[in-house]
């Protein structure tokens, strides 16, 4: 597992902004990054998670801890 895929990464439509949002929410305060397309928002929004990654491991700073999972209470009820 990539340390990447430890963090949640989330695209929402915003009616205020006509677009789509992207969101990191244990790496960034807020969007990230916008599009016209839910498709082309996720795939930036994934590589400025791993961008991000990298320079932080690279600077020698410690990643934080993921805290924020969708999919947590599933998860629990799957097994």
């Amino acid at each position: 597992m990539k340390p990447a895929d430890n963090y949640l990464r989330i695209v929402q439509w915003s009616d205020e902004d006509q677009c789509y949002i992207g969101y990191c929410p244990d790496l960034y305060i807020g969007g990230v990054c916008h599009g016209d397309s839910e498709e082309e928002t996720y795939s930036e929004l994934c590589s400025i998670v791993r961008d991000e990654i990298e320079h932080r491991l690279e600077k020698g700073e410690s990643l934080p801890k993921p805290t924020v999972r969708a999919t947590k209470d599933l998860d629990f009820a799957a097994a």
